[in-house]
């Protein structure tokens, strides 16, 4: 069809295919849950550090009155504000290790790559990779549904400030509205014998009213949702990674090594 003697188009048409082979090689779902991993662990880790900075000062101003009554949650915040750090750096490795992972599986299936096929080590290395990513998945489970009790305190404590409020308009009397509480103490963020440990009626949608409130609010749902988020990387890693796992251990069986 084209004249062989153009030797520049028949380069042409080979940077093409070399082009096509290449982007046909790109693991995308693991592409994909890449993004999505940073980008989850980027709001869990940022929002949630500064999250945990404005808890503290929220509970210090408002609900306990004596130092020593909030200096186990004050360590309780750095030692996890230092394990943030380590979270972070964690899953931008092991996010790269997984991405290159998925460039050597979705390699090796495709059977158009010439000579390339997997080993005993390679389909090893990727058992182990399942393996770890199903324990991580399970793990960040647990701090999925972790991350919504702090979100959960906030949003009861806003809505029983908005019951204040209407019962503010609609009686005139103080009583009716200052027996409703919110109490620190119930949700482990002080000690029992902590005072004041709660704040009631007016006070309450004081506090409610307060930048530090709703900036605590906005920065733990978004530390919800990044967690989240990271969860549902890991199970897009583990869907194309298993599959890709089970090509190679039949391709294993039927002698194409």
């Amino acid at each position: 069809m084209f004249p062989v003697r153009q030797h520049w188009l028949c380069k042409a048409l080979g940077c093409y295919d070399c082009c096509i082979r290449c982007i046909g090689a790109v693991p995308y779902p693991s592409l994909v849950a890449t993004l999505l991993c940073y980008a989850g662990m980027a709001l869990f880790c940022g929002c949630g550090h500064e999250a945990l900075a404005q808890t503290e000062e929220l509970v210090e101003t408002y609900f306990a009155r004596d130092p020593k009554d909030f200096e186990v949650m004050a360590s309780f915040i750095k030692y996890f504000q230092f394990v943030i750090y380590g979270l972070a750096s964690f899953f931008f490795l092991y996010g790269i290790l997984l991405l290159a992972e998925g460039f050597y599986t979705t390699s090796a299936v495709k059977q158009t790559f010439g000579e390339f096929r997997s080993t005993q080590c390679g389909r090893c290395l990727s058992l182990t990779f399942i393996i770890v990513t199903y324990i991580l998945a399970f793990i960040w489970l647990a701090v999925f549904a972790f991350s919504a009790i702090p979100v959960f305190f906030l949003f009861n404590m806003e809505h029983t400030c908005h019951n204040i409020n209407i019962l503010a308009e609609t009686t005139p009397s103080i009583n009716q509205h200052s027996w409703i509480c919110m109490d620190a103490r119930q949700y482990g963020l002080l000690p029992w014998d902590a005072m004041p440990g709660k704040s009631c009626g007016m006070t309450l949608v004081a506090i409610c009213k307060t930048s530090e409130f709703h900036t605590t609010y906005d920065l733990y749902i978004a530390t919800f949702a990044g967690a989240g988020v990271t969860l549902l990387a890991l199970i897009l890693y583990l869907v194309p990674t298993t599959y890709n796992y089970a090509v190679l251990r039949f391709l294993g069986r039927k002698g194409i090594r």
